[in-house]
């Protein structure tokens, strides 16, 4: 189930499954992710992608309806939970409405619902749903409105006198596994509201958080390295133009080379939010979103023996 959010979009995922991957030993990083979701459609139709709810893809015959409809892009001979092959498990499901989980031919998209990006503004990758955002986003440059943290976006965003406009590009710092710390939920950056007012629905949005699913438009996400550790999302300034190509796969900071290592050799490591405990081991031993977020510790090593017991 996870694998198949993940194609289909659910940023989240990603991160989960490489880091399950790392704890098992198994090579598996943003590349691959980006490699099978180029050739997998969407089917289900349910939102912020679709028009659907979860509920509704439930009683339209659900995952297993889903997977019976993708046969040459599984392996059906993986061993499941419950002793059988994932082939034996999804073979012959039904679906019961064609519109919620839709047919190859009649894809809700024909691929892409997860997209990896790269670039000088996230050498280590970064990840957008296509799907999700207003198509006319998927290849823009604006100027950045850049916060330095959640607290000072939610005091400024909707704060009539911030310059932006709808071609803008919101930028949120500190967000991710050593910023917030913890990399929470913040991903999901509003759209101010003098814009919502004027109409605006979508604006491009970047930061080294997560966002559950990317439940809403073009919202740029995990940049990695993220900028408390220094990654170049640290470096973006008011005005800095900002291009994203999704279908290129590139986002970028479009700021000469020598002003950038001008400002990386002044930019100064912000205090750590822990200096003792469990939360000074978490600092000194997460990894970035493009590893897992997960600790360092805990993947794959040689064998620990069981302890002696006396």
């Amino acid at each position: 189930m996870t694998a198949v959010l993940a194609l289909g979009g659910s940023t989240n995922a990603v991160v989960h499954l490489i880091a399950v991957a790392r704890r098992a030993g198994v090579p598996l990083d943003l590349a691959r992710f980006d490699a099978l979701a180029r050739r997998t459609p969407v089917l289900a139709n349910v939102r912020p992608s679709g028009q659907y709810l979860m509920e509704d893809f439930f009683y339209a015959g659900g995952l297993r309806g889903l997977l019976a409809r993708l046969p040459d892009l599984l392996d059906g001979t993986a061993l499941t939970v419950n002793g059988r092959t994932l082939g034996e498990n999804v073979s012959g499901s039904p679906v019961y409405q064609d519109d919620v989980i839709r047919t190859r031919d009649n894809a809700l998209v024909a691929n892409s619902g997860l997209a990896v990006l790269t670039g000088n503004l996230a050498p280590d990758g970064a990840v957008i749903k296509p799907a999700a955002m207003e198509a006319r986003l998927q290849v823009h440059t604006g100027p950045a409105v850049v916060f330095r943290s959640y607290d000072d976006m939610a005091a400024r965003i909707d704060d009539p006198d911030l310059a932006i406009t709808a071609d803008s590009v919101i930028v949120l710092q500190g967000a991710g596994p050593h910023g917030a710390p913890g990399m929470p939920e913040w991903g999901q950056l509003p759209i101010p509201k003098k814009l919502l007012q004027a109409g605006v629905r979508d604006m491009l949005r970047i930061s080294d958080a997560r966002m559950s699913g990317t439940s809403y438009g073009a919202c740029v996400l995990h940049v990695a390295p993220e900028s408390h550790v220094g990654g170049p999302l640290a470096l973006v300034k008011d005005g800095d133009l900002v291009s994203l190509d999704v279908p290129a796969r590139k986002l970028e900071l479009l700021v000469d080379a020598a002003e950038l290592e001008r400002r990386r050799a002044a930019w100064q490591a912000p205090p750590r939010h822990f200096s003792r405990g469990f939360g000074a081991l978490y600092l000194d031993h997460v990894t970035q979103a493009d590893q897992g977020c997960d600790f360092d510790f805990l993947e794959d090593g040689a064998a620990t023996a069981d302890p002696e017991i006396h």
